[in-house]
């Protein structure tokens, strides 16, 4: 894996290889080392008159049967889908229980996984055991955001507390998902290679001209986080900006938007009309699920500023991406370089994907 590597000075350093971006079996590397033990996006738990809710988590990639529960005091658990008798999934489809039954053998267990009863296992020893539970992972939200954990990388609070810190102040819980304003894209290669795109803004003034003129492209500035890493936007005057309180570093400056990036593949775009996330899932080596969702707060600012246009963003984004993904696989194609002033978010990507997926 020495190939891979990236030194750690981003003057000298040189970019991934194309081989980084859907050589052999890269992507199943990828699945162990880095997305089983990530922060992932989950759907939004169950409400109180549908309080089970089974889905997959990262679909075509981990595929991990997982369901979502909502007791009957509100309590939220992400349990794993798969009966500890022979593996059948639990819960097949969404509906008001108030406990999971296995439709194979008849096994029970409540809403927080606890086994309640399993049918023909009397006279067995040393039964049931904590294994015979359903195995519950970790789970935190941003107001309507969730997300789950399923080896645990590094805790929730460790890997929002530096995102919040910057936009904690704003009403998160006043956020209303807009699902017309959502949907999905595929795109025609690696995950990789969307979030080196998303990164910089480098690729602003030629690739989108609407964005460009919304934005000071002069003051584009990007910070490094210990999670990931946040680009600013400022706007230029008379359009919607971010209301930072006076105590906030940025008080006073002209930001229409904040883009993050938490490792390895979450998108959170902050607006002053509310935020979109971007959920970049790999489905196969070159190629890529964006799931784009949608949750505002301010419906008037909405098509203003930084903030509009977004789908025509998004396509221009696409055919750039795809089209580099046929260049980095081509044989003449090596390794580039980092611009420094631009490309900082994109070496310190690259540094946290190496150091998980090459030791």
């Amino acid at each position: 894996m020495e190939r891979f590597k990236v030194n750690k000075r981003l003057a000298i350093a040189e970019t991934l290889p194309g081989s980084a971006y859907g050589g052999p079996g890269v992507l199943e590397r990828e699945i162990e080392r880095i997305f089983s033990s990530a922060w992932l996006p989950l759907p939004a738990p169950p409400n109180e008159c549908e309080t089970v809710l089974p889905f997959e988590l990262l679909p075509g990639c981990l595929n991990e049967p997982l369901v979502m529960t909502r007791d009957a005091v509100g309590d939220v658990r992400c349990l794993s889908n798969v009966c500890t008798h022979r593996g059948m999934l639990v819960a097949c489809e969404t509906g008001s229980m108030k406990r999971l039954r296995c439709i194979y053998h008849g096994r029970r267990f409540d809403l927080h996984g606890h086994l309640e009863a399993a049918p023909g296992f009397e006279g067995a020893d040393n039964f049931p055991r904590t294994e015979d539970d359903l195995t519950s992972i970790s789970v935190g939200s941003i107001g309507p955001l969730w997300f789950g954990n399923l080896g645990l990388d590094c805790d929730f609070q460790e890997w929002v507390s530096s995102v919040m810190a910057i936009v904690g102040f704003l009403p998160f819980e006043e956020l209303i998902f807009d699902a017309e304003g959502s949907q999905t894209y595929t795109v025609e290669a690696n995950w990789k290679l969307y979030i080196d795109n998303y990164l910089e803004g480098f690729h602003i003034p030629t690739v989108h001209k609407s964005l460009a003129a919304a934005l000071d492209v002069s003051d584009y500035r990007v910070e490094n986080l210990p999670q990931g890493s946040l680009q600013v936007g400022v706007v230029s005057h008379g359009q919607p900006e971010l209301p930072f309180p006076d105590s906030h570093p940025m008080h006073g400056q002209s930001i229409g938007a904040l883009y993050f990036h938490m490792f390895p593949n979450t998108l959170m775009n902050v607006y002053p009309w509310g935020v979109s996330m971007n959920h970049v899932n790999p489905i196969a080596d070159q190629r890529t699920q964006v799931h784009f969702h949608k949750y505002v707060w301010r419906p008037d600012l909405l098509d203003q500023g930084a903030g509009a246009g977004l789908d025509r963003v998004e396509m221009e984004d696409e055919a750039v991406v795809e089209a580099t993904q046929k260049g980095v696989r081509g044989r003449l194609y090596k390794r580039g370089r980092y611009a420094p002033s631009h490309e900082a978010g994109v070496h310190h990507f690259h540094l946290w994907w190496t150091e998980r997926f090459c030791d």
